[in-house]
């Protein structure tokens, strides 16, 4: 191994300690929160920040911002409980289907929908969740606005229901591991380097002969599937799922904002995101009560427009400006600079 690969191969290494020390903090923080409703709002957490990394697949590194993403999430939600209601399945199996449904419902929603750009392609997402929040809203097969109760005569992790939190937590831990390493995949994949040519220069990408529907149509499937998978866990956690709690606009709003205020296009920014709204949400709910409602959503509207004003890129993009800024500012900076400049000049040189 030459110096230049060596010094190429530190910065993975120390990011691959770093995920791995956060997965490790993750996985050890239940046995020191053992109070069920804290347990509850790490879960919530967890939740939102795997709903924020699936969507930043299609709305952060392909640049099409949907706002119907709900329509995924109780596509899941409801594929899950039908199957284990009517068949019997367990929802292990009932999730990967729900996964499969949403990806193709995905496929036929994004072809006529990705003729159209910009603020007009969300529009017509909004439109195609409005649709089937309708439509199941008034299916008999459905139970409509009654909604379904998941039968509670049986426990375990056959069924995915149990009688404490901490199973709960790490099933969506697994599942956020899961939608983070897809997501990995695809950003150092030749994929995500189209997706990222899609968003910033869509004509320069046609020229070079990159089918924009092909893979705009593949950042919405991949995306699509993993936000089932999310509402599917959604239905067991909660055991009873109806319209406005799996597919109300206001989650593909929630789903999305997670991702925009931590960081589009980031890895990680959708679960920092998803740290600050949450307990925005919560907090607000447990200071305010039901006189404070919307409160939480006004506080983030106010933070987005910040965010937006100084720092398009998001939380996780403001700090890592102010951590450049304090950098340059140390002691001894502008000597580090130039050593650092002078080894990747030698490490240049020396690479065969």
């Amino acid at each position: 191994m030459t110096t230049g690969t060596k010094l190429q191969s530190q910065p993975g290494t120390l990011k691959a300690a770093g995920a791995a020390a956060l997965l490790a903090l993750a996985a050890l923080l239940p046995l020191a929160v053992t109070e069920p409703s804290q347990q509850n709002f790490l879960i919530l957490i967890l939740m939102g920040a795997q709903m924020g990394v699936a969507w930043n697949i299609v709305g952060g590194y392909a640049g099409q911002v949907s706002l119907g993403h709900a329509v995924f999430y109780g596509i899941g939600a409801y594929t899950s409980t039908m199957l284990l209601l009517t068949l019997g399945l367990t929802p292990w199996v009932g999730a990967l289907a729900g996964g499969l449904v949403a990806a193709l419902f995905a496929l036929a929603m994004g072809w006529p929908c990705f003729r159209l750009k910009g603020h007009y392609f969300a529009m017509a997402t909004i439109a195609v969740a409005e649709i089937v929040q309708i439509l199941v809203t008034n299916s008999d097969f459905l139970e409509g606005a009654v909604g379904l109760y998941m039968p509670m005569d049986r426990s375990g992790w056959g069924v995915l229901i149990f009688l404490s939190k901490l199973p709960y937590y790490y099933v969506i831990l697994g599942l956020l591991v899961l939608t983070v390493l897809v997501s990995w995949a695809i950003e150092r994949s030749h994929i995500g380097y189209y997706f990222r040519a899609i968003k910033d220069e869509p004509e320069a990408a046609r020229a070079l002969g990159v089918s924009l529907t092909r893979y705009k149509l593949i950042a919405l499937s991949v995306s699509a599937f993993l936000t089932a998978l999310g509402g599917s866990f959604y239905a067991q956690k909660e055991m009873f799922i109806d319209p406005g709690s799996v597919l109300a606009t206001t989650i593909s709003i929630k789903i999305a904002l997670i991702a925009i205020l931590g960081g589009v296009g980031r890895l990680l920014g959708p679960v920092l995101g998803a740290v600050i709204l949450i307990a925005i949400e919560e907090y607000s709910r447990t200071l305010f009560g039901s006189t404070g409602s919307g409160t939480d959503m006004i506080i983030y509207a106010a933070m987005i427009i910040l965010v937006a004003v100084f720092s398009p890129s998001g939380v996780l993009g403001l700090l890592g400006d102010l951590g450049r800024h304090l950098r340059r500012h140390l002691p001894g900076a502008k000597q580090a600079e130039v050593k650092a400049a002078e080894v990747k000049a030698n490490a240049k040189e020396i690479r065969p």
